[in-house]
Order: structure tokens, then C-alpha cells, then sequence
């Protein structure tokens, strides 16, 4: 159980807009304030560099090192998600409107396309 703000937090399923406001709260409670936008950006980078070594250990053709005991991959997940929510909120941008959008996108686009790929067959 993860603790916030002195509560104990049960784990549940939340939805991407709770997901941001509880990214702000925690930043303008616990955090202080945001990192600019370009620190962020730079965090993001550094952390799918973590997710990529974790990733290129497991399911790649590097071993892993003592330094990398003690990672998870869940949480280097978390770590990227974390981010790019401080970064949308920072620009003001809706994550489930953005990924909806997203997915209607795609979904336009490739329709056909991956049906129809040979390589994926």
C-alpha cells in the first residue's frame, strides 16, 4: 500500500484524468512545485534510458550487472508515466483526450495496413 498526504492508499484502478490530478496534488503538496518544463523533459529522457536498460536485460541480449539488481520494470514504467503527467499538466493537456484522439487516429490510419502486412503474419 502506498502511502499520500498521511493516507494509506489502497490500490485500485484509476482513470488518466484522476491519474493527473493526483500527479498535481502530490506536486503542489509534497513536491513543492513542478520542474520547468524542459527538466522535465530531460527527467523524462533519463527515464526510458532506466526502462530501456531494464528492457534490454530481460527481453535483450545484455546481461545484467550488479548495479541493476533491485529494478523493476513496473516501476521504471511508473517512473515514464510519472513524467509525461507532470509534463502534460505543466502544458495543459488532457492525457485521456489526447490518447482518445489518438486511438480514433490510428485507428483511421491503420485500419488496413497491419491486416495486410505480410512481415506481421
Amino acid at each position: 500500500m502506498a502511502q499520500f498526504n498521511n493516507q494509506i492508499m489502497e490500490p485500485k484502478s484509476i482513470k488518466i484524468t484522476e491519474a493527473q490530478q493526483m500527479v498535481d496534488e502530490w506536486i503542489k503538496t509534497i513536491g513543492v512545485r513542478y520542474f520547468s518544463e524542459l527538466t522535465n523533459l530531460a527527467m523524462l529522457t533519463e527515464e526510458v534510458g532506466e526502462l530501456a536498460r531494464i528492457m534490454v536485460r530481460t527481453y535483450g541480449d545484455q546481461s545484467f550487472k550488479q548495479s541493476d539488481e533491485g529494478k523493476d520494470l513496473s516501476d521504471e514504467m511508473a517512473d515514464v508515466l510519472w513524467v509525461l503527467i507532470c509534463l502534460a499538466n505543466q502544458t495543459g493537456v488532457d492525457l485521456n483526450q489526447a490518447f482518445l484522439k489518438n486511438i480514433e487516429k490510428k485507428t483511421n490510419r491503420d485500419k488496413d495496413r497491419h491486416q495486410n502486412n505480410e512481415k506481421l503474419k
